[in-house]
């Protein structure tokens, strides 16, 4: 599992430092990790509002890759949902993690993409 924090982040999700700065950042106490949900491939498609998550992990990642990840949210519930990988930079030494990665939602449950937006709007 990868204990970091995961950040709301664009729709866009922008390729360079200049324009992924542009777009407002969430600091939310939540948690993910990889997974094998091949349910959510075949539920409906779903353009969440949420757009994506930033999220800062030890494991190399190339861009276009598709994840199913689990979110966990502090109150031990946690939301699945399929991911992209859009973009990847590698974190100076000494950083909490080895990359910082963001992450297009591509499909998530509506109860769940509700859950997840709440947690990161109270932060």
């Amino acid at each position: 599992m990868h204990s970091l924090p995961l950040g709301a982040a664009d729709s866009a999700m922008a390729s360079t430092e200049s324009e992924r700065s542009a777009y407002p950042r969430v600091r939310a106490p939540v948690y993910f990790t990889r997974t094998v949900l091949r349910f959510l491939v075949r539920r409906r498609r779903i353009d969440p509002d949420l757009g994506g998550l930033r999220v800062y992990t030890d494991e190399k990642m190339k861009v276009g890759t598709r994840l199913e990840i689990e979110v966990f949210l502090q109150d031990e519930t946690s939301v699945a949902c399929t991911t992209e990988v859009v973009w990847v930079e590698k974190l100076p030494a000494g950083a909490a993690a080895l990359h910082d990665v963001g992450l297009r939602i591509l499909a998530i449950h509506p109860h769940d993409r509700e859950r997840l937006s709440k947690v990161l709007e109270s932060t």
